[in-house]
């Protein structure tokens, strides 16, 4: 019998908040980014409303134009190896690069913190965006590389990954005390990989988790991006302007699925809201004009040049109309810069408007309103098939995660939209991913 289709939570952890100047508001933890015991305390809240997954992000390089709270952060395979050892069921990610990575070092590094968690990890693949270049100043490199040639050589890396989390057969490791045979040599495999861009023997020195591999999730919207994630993500993470933007990509990237054998059922999309709760639609709008109340123009500018190419905005005045900014060609996420850039052209946008426009709470979305309000958004997202569930990037934290544990999920638990209760007890079991099988196994019967 088909599991009936339910909505998929991901909590993204960024320090105070996704919103820019979440760090001076008057709740707010300014160094919430590397004091891990207010990490781990949003973790379990999101654990006891049974969230499928607590999600760190990333960037190697920082600069003045970067949000706050990236400036002083914890590593993420640090992060969520923290996070695993407080918390019993809900699944931890993390970001890391296959640009600026080794293969084996991060198959070990995500294994390991899979057996720690005991099967709840999920890795996040990217190929790293960066408008200015600085990333690659940081790894001895002159220069970030094109966008087309970081997905390429990702499309090596990722399987090289997987084939070294499959060294080990499941039951490789005896530990026949009286025999003396710690493990059955016929059960571990060399993948002796040679590509383009790596050359692998292995095995790895560590064996396969309790859920087989660690969930892969990935962000990319672009044809490359769609063509990796069609192949090989499980989980993938968008940011459409709209919902009807956002259903027509669901109906595209699930319709390549079977361009690799694969069924619809085995790719979560997840879209990335930014919801604030009030008692009262007034309430919650209070609650948004507040933070946008604490936004410095320009420092908001600041954020959205990282997406735009790296305008000096300070050039203009808010005032300006947005359509007369000079945009670069842009090497990092094309995606969202086509995206803002054809709403740019769109749009009656003065300068001063693009980080609300962009970035605020809501964007067009009803995700700023009473928990009935959200929630009756959510269901309208999920049931129209414009995502199978949410990121969310609450734009306080605590307070918006608090407020949407305690009123939007029971309503969504009443109308059966979401568990109860964990049905599982790895990441794969909450997202309803089969256990993945061992590819030399499966040689060996073919």
């Amino acid at each position: 019998m088909t599991q009936k289709r339910q909505i998929k939570l991901a909590l993204y952890t960024i320090g105070s908040g996704m919103h820019v100047s979440s760090w001076r508001h008057p709740l707010a933890n300014p160094k919430a980014s590397i004091e891990i015991k207010e990490l781990q305390k949003l973790s379990k809240i999101a654990e006891k409303a049974k969230f499928d997954l607590v999600f760190m992000p990333d960037s190697l390089a920082i600069n003045h134009e970067s949000h706050p709270q990236i400036l002083n952060r914890f590593d993420p395979i640090v992060y969520i190896t923290a996070i695993a050892s407080v918390t019993e069921k809900i699944g931890v990610g993390a970001t890391s690069s296959t640009t600026y990575s080794e293969p084996y070092v991060l198959a070990r590094q995500f294994a390991s913190v899979d057996h720690i968690s005991e099967g709840r990890v999920g890795w996040n693949l990217v190929t790293t965006s960066d408008a200015t270049g600085e990333t690659a100043l940081n790894f001895s490199r002159e220069k970030h590389w094109d966008h087309d040639l970081r997905y390429e050589r990702a499309e090596e890396f990722i399987d090289v990954v997987k084939g070294l989390w499959d060294s080990w057969e499941d039951d490789a490791f005896i530990y026949n005390k009286e025999s003396g045979q710690f493990y059955n040599p016929n059960k571990v495999h060399e993948q002796h990989y040679k590509g383009k861009y790596f050359s692998v023997k292995g095995p790895l020195n560590i064996a396969r988790s309790k859920q087989g591999q660690p969930v892969i999730i990935q962000a990319g919207a672009s044809i490359p991006g769609q063509r990796l994630a069609a192949r090989t993500a499980e989980v993938v993470f968008t940011h459409w302007d709209n919902i009807e933007e956002s259903k027509r990509y669901y109906k595209k990237l699930k319709s390549q699925l079977r361009d690799f054998g694969r069924n619809e059922d085995e790719l979560q999309i997840l879209h990335g809201i930014s919801p604030i709760i009030g008692e009262t639609e007034e309430i919650a709008a209070q609650k948004y004009n507040e933070l946008l109340s604490l936004i410095d123009p320009y420092e908001g500018l600041k954020f959205v040049s990282g997406y735009m190419g790296n305008v000096d905005f300070s050039k203009y005045s808010l005032n300006t109309p947005a359509k007369e900014v000079v945009f670069p060609e842009v090497n990092s996420i094309q995606s969202n810069f086509n995206e803002m850039k054809e709403i740019i052209d769109k749009e009656d946008l003065k300068v001063g408007d693009l980080y609300t426009r962009f970035f605020g709470a809501a964007r067009k979305d009803g995700f700023v309103g009473t928990p009935t309000q959200v929630a009756d958004e959510i269901e309208k997202w999920f049931v129209e098939k414009a995502a199978d569930g949410f990121m969310i990037q609450f734009p306080l934290l605590s307070r918006d995660l608090e407020d949407f544990a305690k009123h939007v999920v029971p309503i969504l638990q009443e109308r059966d939209l979401f568990r109860v209760e964990y049905e599982g007890e790895t990441l794969r079991d909450h997202l309803g991913l089969k256990k993945p099988e061992n590819r030399f196994i499966r040689e060996k019967t073919i």
